[in-house]
């Protein structure tokens, strides 16, 4: 086989066969075949896309690329999810402790933030001493003792997706449906999993911004999946606020274990409690566990011995004031008064980012203690100068992210109901 001429086929429409596809990414994780064929291969996709019957093996051959994890040997099922990424969205950290406490492994290898999204990562390494680079035999010994471990991509995890998405990056082929969904599932699907629950976002604050490219995202890595022999369930859900009242590492830290306690954000309880529901279901536990195990504080307790055994202070648990804050806290005050009929919530996670929360490139460093909390909401009725929301700063961007803050919210006399937090539901 030349790459030239599969490249050619792509180019002009045509499909590749599954020995083909393995070839392609074979060669360029062992470096056989150059970045700028790959990369000219991958923008062909972009605008050529690709058939299910080559998105199976194409993301076989990705995730067959480095090591595949095995928990067969251990009683139960492992159930993961996974989040498209949005503003404020600290589901995981409630999500995976509660599940594990009901009977469900949850081996979660996550991600960090770039850009105006946040990461699992960041957020976990707000906590003093939190170690989220385990090896793989650690990554193991954590979910058979305490049925999760929350770790970050290893090297020998889907190393074609890395090398992949890097090239991906620089050559604005990012947004490619095949490309994301193949990328999303390789990773995933080298966890060792029986199923899967998806969270894709939709709205100003997603990639996705439309409910029919978000539909067609979430399909296509469920029907990765059914080829691959999974059980996928995807959810479309809102992004078009920031998910909860914080956005900013150690503060969404806090909200997750007011979450743990039984109290916190209404929609940041919903939605943790509709997936772990999920999540059981796929797992052969009765759903009906998950809001008992949240209220009686079984979940609580697994996530401190999470922290715990991964090198965490489990103090934080207990007193959060031990996480880390900024040193100052500002009001943003509202121009006007009238209904909160619009927030941008892109322009938060930038401004957040501006204040060092998160990473416009992935070398950047990130500081746990600042961000936003929200004061307002869609569907509020707010009075000139209260606050729409609090910064969290020190003393870094400030200006830049209040510019940002202050075009986020749209105030206006007519009344609007909240956003439906929940769209679909796609298996």
């Amino acid at each position: 086989m030349r790459a030239v001429d599969l490249i050619e086929r792509k180019r002009d429409g045509g499909a590749l066969t599954a020995d083909e596809l393995r070839f392609l990414v074979k060669g360029n994780t062992t470096g056989e075949i150059p970045d700028y064929q790959m990369a000219a291969f991958l923008m062909a996709v972009f605008f050529k896309g690709m058939r299910p019957e080559e998105l199976a093996p194409w993301t076989e051959a990705m995730l067959r690329s480095g090591s595949v994890l095995d928990f067969s040997d251990l009683s139960g099922r492992c159930v993961d999810k996974h989040s498209t990424g949005g503003v404020g969205d600290k589901i995981s950290l409630p999500l995976a402790p509660l599940v594990a406490a009901c009977g469900v492994r949850v081996p979660m290898v996550s991600g960090r933030g770039l850009g105006h999204t946040g990461g699992t990562l960041d957020k976990l390494e707000s906590i003093p001493g939190f170690s989220t680079q385990q090896t793989s035999a650690r990554f193991r010994e954590l979910v058979d003792t305490l049925g999760l471990g929350l770790i970050g991509q290893t090297a020998d995890i889907a190393p074609a997706d890395k090398l992949l998405y890097a090239l991906r990056d620089v050559t604005a082929t990012v947004e490619s449906i095949p490309l994301i969904a193949s990328s999303i599932m390789s990773k995933k699907l080298a966890e060792g999993i029986d199923a899967l629950v998806l969270d894709v976002k939709v709205g100003n604050g997603a990639f996705m911004r439309s409910v029919d490219q978000a539909r067609t995202l979430a399909e296509t890595m469920a029907g990765i999946g059914q080829h691959m022999g999974k059980r996928v369930v995807a959810y479309l859900t809102d992004m078009n606020q920031p998910l909860g009242a914080t956005v900013g590492n150690a503060l969404e830290v806090r909200e997750s274990v007011e979450i743990l306690r039984g109290g916190g954000p209404a929609d940041v309880r919903a939605l943790t409690l509709t997936f772990a529901r999920e999540m059981l279901q796929l797992g052969g536990v009765d759903p009906a566990e998950a809001e008992r195990a949240l209220d009686d504080g079984r979940a609580l307790a697994r996530f401190r011995a999470l922290v715990e055994a991964q090198g965490g202070d489990p103090r934080v648990i207990d007193d959060p004031d031990r996480l880390p804050k900024a040193r100052h806290i500002v009001a943003l005050p509202a121009p006007k008064s009238g209904c909160v009929q619009g927030i941008d919530a892109r322009a938060i996670g930038v401004g957040a980012m501006c204040l060092g929360a998160g990473r416009a490139r992935k070398e950047d460093a990130v500081n746990p203690a600042v961000g936003v909390v929200m004061n307002a909401r869609i569907g509020d009725h707010i009075r000139e100068g209260e606050p729409l929301l609090f910064i969290h700063h020190d003393d870094v961007g400030v200006d830049a992210a209040r510019r940002y803050f202050d075009a986020a919210f749209v105030l206006g006399d007519a009344v609007v109901e909240p956003p439906t937090l929940i769209i679909d539901r796609i298996e």
